[in-house]
């Protein structure tokens, strides 16, 4: 299915298998995403701000080149961590 410079708000869209799909130009704030297989995801020049994850499986997840002004994971802020990550490597 092609969906090119359209229109489509409040979409559910359940049970479907939408694997192999590509998002290009595409608003997807306020987007709500429950019990999804998301493995082997890309994402490039995004905007992630004010991003929720919760309860997920980020094994081997790669976070190259990105703003992480206020970031935290399990509330510790991410600047703390690769300040005190850098200060141990010049120690």
């Amino acid at each position: 299915m092609d969906i090119a410079k359209g229109t489509r708000r409040r979409m559910n869209i359940e049970g479907a298998d939408v694997s192999g799909s590509t998002f290009e130009d595409v608003n997807m704030s306020g987007w709500t995403a429950h019990n999804v297989n998301m493995s082997g995801l890309r994402i490039d020049n995004a905007n992630l701000a004010g991003l929720h994850v919760n309860n997920a499986n980020m094994a081997g997840a790669n976070l190259t080149d990105c703003r992480i002004e206020g970031m935290r994971i399990n509330g510790i802020a991410i600047e703390d961590l690769l300040a005190a990550y850098h200060q141990g490597k010049k120690d």
